[in-house]
């Protein structure tokens, strides 16, 4: 990234954060999406926050015509009607196999607990969660959270990744969530499946058309391994209630699906083969069948959000289920005590990522991801 981009990125970080402009920082010469978020980091003592990306700084805007992609003469006009009418797009082939051999080793290892970053969440399916079967890839079904993984954030970072993701956001992207999913053989109770769902309902930022999902197949993906179900067309409308389906064979932690949907409403299931990415808006309700096969199917993806995205209080909204459970998670897995309160006071409510300011009612200010939290000073 050269120098002229590298400042643009860090003004938008840095005014985010309220610290003086950072014009002359920038000409460091650190190459590479990162180098923005290496010198966001050095400037509030390592606060770790979402993260730059790599891609032009361009002018790109909504044509009148288009409410849910950008001028910017990526999309052909025919992609960008299908996408404006049914709220996703595959882009064919788009990742290449050696980058996917690249993170299917680094999630190994991670597996294994050959190396162990910082702010990662390794989770279970629900049926086997409280086994004590030693770390493997056949135990871990997800990886949340890898934005301190080297290896793996270089997903977030592709250039031919954010060429489309910019198509959707402009050209001030930021990473927001990441995932490397291992849908495991379902073990008969259908764990393996995840209910239709709007990715909106977990992100308390806005506005939803400045925010897409890239998500990519590690390998082929049919109805037969759990592929993508979407409704197309659903992203236009609003966000709906989310809760835990009443599934008898239970249902994994955070698995909220929609309450009331029109069933009627067309499927598409989405076959992909390796490097096939889906890139999709967050109100558009989707979800994923069980893996009727003997193989584990995985799958990389981040949400990505336009630098210019607010923060909104979802006290009293849809929203406040997921974040009173992010709050019980908080108090049980790292103590944090009881009268904690989630609030983004003016000052603080930054346009940066899915990290929220925990406020507990006595002692020192928090910042909370779902894995981990550093004193704010």
């Amino acid at each position: 990234m050269d120098g002229a981009r590298a400042a643009s990125r860090l003004r938008v970080v840095l005014g985010h954060l309220g610290c003086p402009s950072a014009g002359a920082v920038v000409s460091f010469g650190l190459r590479g999406a990162r180098a923005g978020r290496v010198v966001a980091s050095r400037a509030i003592a390592d606060l770790r926050i979402a993260h730059p990306t790599a891609g032009a700084v361009s002018s790109a805007s909504f044509h009148p015509q288009f409410q849910y992609t950008r001028d910017n003469n990526v999309l052909s006009l025919e992609q960008r009607k299908f996408y404006e009418e049914n709220g996703f797009l595959v882009i064919k082939n788009l990742v290449s196999d050696a980058d996917i051999e690249r993170f299917r080793n680094e999630f190994e290892r991670l597996c294994r607990q050959e190396v162990k970053p910082p702010g990662l969440m390794l989770m279970k399916d629900v049926t086997i969660a409280k086994s004590e079967c030693a770390p493997s890839e056949r135990v871990i079904t997800k990886a949340q959270d890898f934005q301190e993984d080297e290896e793996l954030f270089r997903y977030c970072t592709l250039p031919e990744i954010l060429k489309y993701v910019e198509c959707f956001t402009g050209p001030n992207i930021m990473a927001m969530h990441t995932m490397l999913i291992n849908k495991p053989p379902d073990s008969g109770k259908k764990t393996s499946r995840h209910p239709l769902h709007q990715d909106l309902h977990y992100f308390p930022f806005r506005p939803s058309n400045s925010i897409v999902c890239a998500w990519t197949a590690m390998e082929h993906i049919d109805r037969n391994n759990g592929c993508l179900v979407v409704l197309p067309g659903t992203h236009k409308g609003t966000l709906k209630p989310h809760d835990y389906p009443q599934w008898e064979g239970g249902v994994n932690i955070m698995f909220h699906g929609i309450q009331d949907y029109d069933e009627n409403n067309a499927r598409v299931h989405l076959v992909m083969e390796k490097g096939d990415t889906v890139f999709f808006h967050p109100l558009l309700i989707h979800g994923s069948g069980q893996n009727r096969t003997q193989g584990f199917r995985k799958a990389i993806s981040c949400h990505f959000a336009s630098a210019n995205c607010h923060y909104i209080d979802v006290k009293g909204t849809s929203q406040e289920n997921i974040e009173n459970e992010i709050v019980s998670l908080a108090e049980k897995l790292y103590g944090v005590k009881e009268g904690v309160s989630l609030k983004i006071p003016g000052e603080q409510r930054k346009r940066l990522s899915f990290w929220i300011l925990l406020l507990p009612s006595d002692g020192e200010a928090c910042v909370l991801s779902l894995s981990g939290w550093v004193e704010v000073p």
